[in-house]
């Protein structure tokens, strides 16, 4: 049977630092999920309520919150 040895390290939080580019594809799909959630808003507030409530909870989970689709 073999035997499992682990070497405790500390983590060195400078280490897993990575610079974040802005990336045209995160800032793209936010302008989508927002203009998707205007259309449903105006068409028919009362019924697409629980549609746009969907999409703007995937929208704050899936983006970050240093894209903004107002700095191009």
């Amino acid at each position: 049977m073999a035997k499992v040895l682990t070497i405790p390290v500390v983590p060195d939080p400078g280490r897993r630092k990575r610079v974040r580019g802005s990336d045209k594809r995160y800032v793209d799909g936010q302008k989508i999920l927002v203009q998707a959630m205007n259309y449903l808003a105006k068409s028919d507030p009362q019924d697409n309520r629980e549609a746009v409530e969907l999409l703007s909870e995937h929208f704050r989970n899936n983006f970050r919150m240093s894209d903004s689709p107002m700095n191009e």
